[in-house]
């Protein structure tokens, strides 16, 4: 299929459009889709470990409610088998001092309190060794975990409980405690699970998961191993670890557990004094919701296919009724762009629109036959009036040129008293004609540049040049008196390093422009301020002068031909509104640019040019 004809590309635009359409639907709804499958599993998450932490609080208050019932002369160790404890033992005031956990110290202030607390090796001796071996869990390493050189965690944590008994005067005279070690204590990350997950199972795995680590290890879980086993020793990620154990963060997003991806909840368990002891883990499995947003998304494809497909064929139909009459059209195009004027086009489409669109060509064709041989006439007109302005204004300006050269150097010895002294009202009157000879000078000038542009004989004679002492330096100069007279001053801050590559006549014509506009449109007594910018390969000029800021709706005027900006107060400056347009010709044959940028008070225009 050939690309550079009419048919296939039509089709392949109708074909390209529905594609584009049908992905970009199907990218959102699939976009849509699972942002609203992950924002609401990730919510389940957020109430699953909310739930989770509840169940674990209860332990705490089931044994508030048992150590209610207890009273002085129990049998604790009964009492500890009946509700399931690991350790139980009352400690009297003379035995304070021996005791080592901070929830009995806090009872012997006369309040019953529980909470959870890490069991050091040589308490959990003297409690239990049995107890103590129980505890002890093999570190396994881990992925994503941070370095360790720790192999056994010996240590135990316990829920612990501490009821203080008082005697009439309500003096603590000893205190009932006990606890449950929560180190491979499976019954009650189960628990929670079944609580919190109804034990739901996907594909072999539990659909949740609930773990207790102490520390960043896992001590109580139900998250399995590859050999189905309780990762009972595999450790909590680094990034959780930062998150829950150093900032004491809730880490809530998608982790890889062991040998699963799960979304994931973590927050601290902390003991009595808020210190950050363990972390309470729940998740659920991510793959049923994969799964399913996948087996959505897919089907939301196919459906797009099929779609797209019937959409192709439709487009391949329109295509075939559109191409065979356009392809004629085409055809007749080509003939009247070769300047066959008189050809015509003959269609008998179906289209109601083809048809008026073959009318409505012939009805061109024979509009542009006739308006053809008008245009050649009246542009054979145009040539010779055009060709005889120029001819005219290059004429004129150039005898005027030589007659004022004369007029203007016989002005200035009269001026001087080369010829004799001359009276004040001489002189006021010589000043004013000299004024006016400048202007028409000036106006010559630009004539016979625009009528060198206008012919485009204007060649560039580019020679390195310095552009302050070679350019500008001569154009102040000769402004200097002009400026002096409205009393203002002339700051140039130009680079005398600046060399460039340059026509210095044109160039020349581009500063005197721009400085002698700044003195007759600036204002009196204010200041004219030259500065440059090297840019790369680009120098940029800026003449500000001081004065009514030129409006925004007007500065596109000010680069036309015989175009000119008269503010109130400006109706005597005298002007022709073509030294700008000039200056832009010149400056754009230099490869830059000009513009101008009003100011506050002022206005500054500003001008690029290539230095090579």
């Amino acid at each position: 299929m050939k690309l550079n004809s009419l048919k296939p590309r039509i089709f392949l635009s109708f074909f390209s459009l529905i594609i584009v359409l049908g992905v970009s639907i199907a990218m959102l709804g699939a976009y849509i889709l699972k942002k609203d499958i992950i924002e609401k599993a990730q919510q389940e998450v957020k109430n699953n470990l909310q739930t989770a932490r509840s169940v674990y609080d209860n332990q705490i208050s089931a044994m508030r409610q048992a150590f209610e019932l207890i009273c002085d002369t129990a049998d604790l160790s009964q009492f500890q088998q009946k509700i399931g404890l690991d350790y139980m033992y009352q400690v009297s005031l003379d035995q304070k001092q021996r005791v080592i956990s901070p929830i009995v110290l806090r009872a012997f202030e006369g309040k019953a309190i529980g909470g959870t607390r890490i069991i050091e090796t040589q308490e959990l001796i003297q409690i239990n060794q049995e107890l103590a071996d129980k505890s002890k869990i093999n570190i396994l390493p881990t992925s994503k975990a941070i370095a360790t050189d720790r192999k056994i965690l010996e240590q135990a944590m316990t829920i612990e409980y501490a009821l203080p008994l008082q005697d009439k005067a309500g003096k603590v005279i000893k205190v009932i405690y006990g606890g449950k070690i929560i180190n491979r204590d499976f019954a009650l990350v189960d628990n929670i699970r079944d609580l919190v997950f109804q034990n739901k199972v996907y594909e072999g795995k539990s659909v949740g998961t609930v773990t207790i680590f102490q520390d960043d290890v896992r001590i109580a879980t139900n998250v399995l191993t590859d050999k189905n086993q309780r990762a009972v020793g595999t450790r909590i990620s680094e990034v959780v670890y930062n998150e829950v154990l150093k900032k004491g963060g809730t880490w809530v997003d998608r982790a890889f557990v062991v040998n699963a991806w799960y979304l994931t909840a973590y927050e601290p368990i902390r003991d009595i004094d808020n210190r950050i002891i363990g972390v309470l883990y729940v998740g659920v499995l991510e793959k049923p919701f994969v799964d399913t947003e996948r087996a959505i998304v897919l089907a939301f494809f196919t459906i797009i296919c099929a779609a797209g497909v019937l959409a192709a064929i439709l487009a391949l139909i329109l295509t075939a009724a559109i191409t065979k009459p356009m392809t004629m059209i085409l055809r007749a195009t080509s003939k009247i762009a070769s300047g066959d004027l008189q050809h015509r086009v003959k269609t008998n489409s179906p289209l109601k629109e083809l048809r008026e669109l073959a009318d409505a060509f012939n009805i061109m064709s024979s509009k542009l036959d006739e308006r053809e041989k008008s245009l050649i006439v009246s542009n054979n007109k145009l040539e010779v009036l055009n060709r005889n302005y120029l001819d005219l204004v290059g004429f004129v300006s150039h005898e005027l040129k030589g007659i004022l050269s004369s007029i203007v150097l016989n002005a200035y010895n009269l001026r001087k008293e080369f010829l004799g002294p001359m009276n004040e009202a001489q002189k006021k009157a010589l000043v004013s004609m000299s004024r006016n000879l400048d202007y028409l000078s000036a106006t010559v000038k630009n004539f016979l540049n625009l009528s060198r542009i206008e012919k485009d004989e204007i060649m560039l004679k580019k020679t390195m040049a310095n552009l302050k002492e070679q350019i500008f330096d001569v154009s102040i100069e000769s402004f200097l008196q002009l400026a002096q007279e409205k009393n203002m001053t002339i700051d140039a801050q130009i680079n005398p390093n600046i060399v460039i590559n340059m026509d210095v006549g044109l160039i020349q014509i581009v500063a005197n422009n721009l400085l002698s506009n700044a003195i007759k449109y600036g204002a009196q007594g204010g200041i004219i301020r030259i500065t440059t910018q090297v840019k790369s390969s680009m120098v940029e000029v800026e003449v500000y002068n001081d004065g009514r800021p030129i409006a925004s709706i007007d500065t596109d005027k000010l680069f036309k031909k015989f175009s000119r900006l008269i503010y109130a107060g400006m109706e005597k400056v005298k002007g022709t509104g073509i030294g700008l347009f000039i200056t832009q010709k010149i400056i754009e044959q230099h490869g830059g640019e000009i513009w101008v940028e009003p100011k506050n008070a002022g206005n500054s225009f500003k001008f690029t040019i290539k230095t090579e």
